[in-house]
C-alpha cells in the first residue's frame, strides 16, 4: 500500500471540549451497557453475549463501555473533524464523495437531502474508508497531518470493539465465534469507514419549520454503526411496539451502538436494524452546532444476503427472510443502492407511505 502523504509538522489542534449534558427531563430510552473489559475474562463472553440477547430484542440499541480508548483519544478525532469542517467550503468541496454514483468516501455537503419540500439537510460529513490498498485516495492537509493517529485510532475500534462485538453476535446465535469474523475480516474489500460529522444548528423558527425533525426515521446500510458519544442530546429510537420516540442518552465514556440491515436481512430479523432519527436538541443545547464521530461496521463487499443457519433463529420462528427479494443480493450492492437514494427526496409520507424502492425491488421506510 502507498502510504498517504502527511505533513512532517502535524497543526496544533485546539483542545476540543465536550458541552454539559442537557438538564432536560427528556423520556430516555432504557438501552443495556455491556462493559467490554469483561470479554477476555473467565466466562466473560457468555455473560456479555446474555446481556447482548436481551439487547437485540428490544430496540437495535446498547451502549459499550470499557472499550480500551481514552477519552484523550476520543477528543482529538472530535478535534480534527471539528477543524475539517472549519474548512472554506470550496476546500472541501474538492474531496466531495461521488454519492450520485453510491460513493460515499470524501466530503457530504450540506443540502443534500430535502427532508421537507423546500427544505433540506443540515449536515456536513467526511468518510474515511479502511487503510486497505484498494481504499487509497487523497485527503485535505488537517487529514494528511493526523492522518497516523486517524489510522490507529480506527484500527484499534476494529481490533478492540468491532471483532469482539462481531464473537458475541456468534455466541448468540450458537454459531462457531469466527463465524461473523470470516465475513467482516479488516483487509477484504468492504466499505467500513470512519466518520466525522456535523449538524449545523437551526433557530428555533427554522426547526418549527420541519417539526424539529433534522433526520427521519431510518435504519443504517451494513452491520453495525459505532457513536461516540458526544453529549448533545439529539439521536431517537424508535419504540418496540412502534407508537413512539425515546432518547437516547449520551452515557459517559461510551459508545453507542445500532444494529443495521445487513444483520437483520442475514438473521431473517431475529437481529433487527434499528429505527432511529435526529431532533433538534432540548433548549439548553440549541445553540451549538452537533459534532459526531462514528464507525460504520459493513461485511465484505461480496456477501450474498442469504440468511444464516442458526438453531436458536430456528428455535424462535425467525425461518423466513425478511424480504425474499433481498435474498442473494450483496452487501455492497445494496450500500451502494441505498447510498445512491440517500442523496434524492425522502418519500413522501402520505403519496407514498414513507417508502422508496432501493434495489431489486427491495424498500426501504422512513418514518415521521
Amino acid at each position: 500500500m502507498a502510504a498517504v502523504e502527511t505533513l512532517r509538522t502535524p497543526a496544533p489542534l485546539p483542545k476540543y471540549e465536550q458541552i454539559s449534558v442537557t438538564n432536560q427531563d427528556l423520556d430516555w430510552a432504557d438501552l443495556v451497557t455491556l462493559d467490554l473489559s469483561d470479554f477476555d475474562n473467565p466466562g466473560g463472553k457468555e455473560r456479555l453475549a446474555k446481556q447482548l440477547f436481551e439487547a437485540v430484542q428490544n430496540v437495535g440499541f446498547f451502549y459499550v463501555i470499557g472499550f480500551g480508548l481514552s477519552q484523550d483519544e476520543v477528543d482529538h478525532q472530535f478535534a480534527i473533524g471539528k477543524e475539517f469542517f472549519n474548512l472554506p467550503t470550496e476546500e472541501k468541496l474538492k474531496f466531495r464523495a461521488d454519492l450520485e454514483h453510491g460513493g460515499y468516501n470524501g466530503y457530504k455537503p450540506l443540502g443534500l437531502r430535502e427532508i421537507k419540500p423546500g427544505h433540506f439537510d443540515n449536515t456536513e460529513i467526511y468518510n474515511i474508508p479502511k487503510f486497505i490498498p484498494a481504499f487509497e485516495r487523497t485527503h485535505p492537509d488537517i487529514i494528511k497531518q493526523h492522518y497516523p493517529e486517524i489510522e490507529d485510532f480506527s484500527k484499534k475500534i476494529y481490533e478492540k470493539v468491532v471483532r469482539r462485538l462481531l464473537v458475541l453476535f456468534a455466541i448468540v446465535l450458537e454459531l462457531p465465534e469466527e463465524y461473523f469474523l470470516e465475513t467482516h475480516e479488516y483487509d477484504q474489500l468492504s466499505d467500513c469507514h470512519l466518520r466525522y460529522m456535523k449538524y449545523h444548528k437551526k433557530t428555533p423558527e427554522q426547526n418549527a419549520q420541519i417539526d424539529n425533525v433534522w433526520v427521519k426515521g431510518h435504519t443504517d446500510f451494513g452491520s453495525l454503526t459505532l457513536l461516540f458519544r458526544q453529549p448533545i442530546a439529539s439521536l431517537q429510537v424508535r419504540t418496540p411496539d412502534g407508537k413512539g420516540w425515546k432518547w437516547v442518552k449520551p452515557y459517559p465514556e461510551s459508545i453507542t451502538v445500532n444494529l443495521a440491515d445487513v444483520l437483520q436481512f442475514i438473521t431473517n430479523g431475529f437481529l433487527k436494524s434499528s429505527i432511529h432519527r435526529v431532533v433538534a436538541p432540548p433548549p439548553d443545547q440549541a445553540d451549538v452546532d452537533r459534532h459526531g464521530v462514528l464507525y460504520f461496521v459493513r461485511p465484505r463487499s461480496d456477501l450474498k444476503l442469504n440468511p444464516v443457519q442458526s438453531k436458536v433463529m430456528e428455535r424462535l420462528g425467525y425461518d423466513k427472510a425478511v424480504d425474499e427479494k433481498a435474498v442473494g443480493l450483496t452487501a455492497g450492492e445494496w450500500v451502494k443502492a441505498r447510498v445512491q437514494n440517500n442523496v434524492n427526496k425522502y418519500p413522501d409520507p402520505e403519496k407514498d407511505k414513507g417508502e422508496t424502492t432501493i434495489l431489486g425491488g427491495v424498500k426501504a421506510k422512513y418514518y415521521d
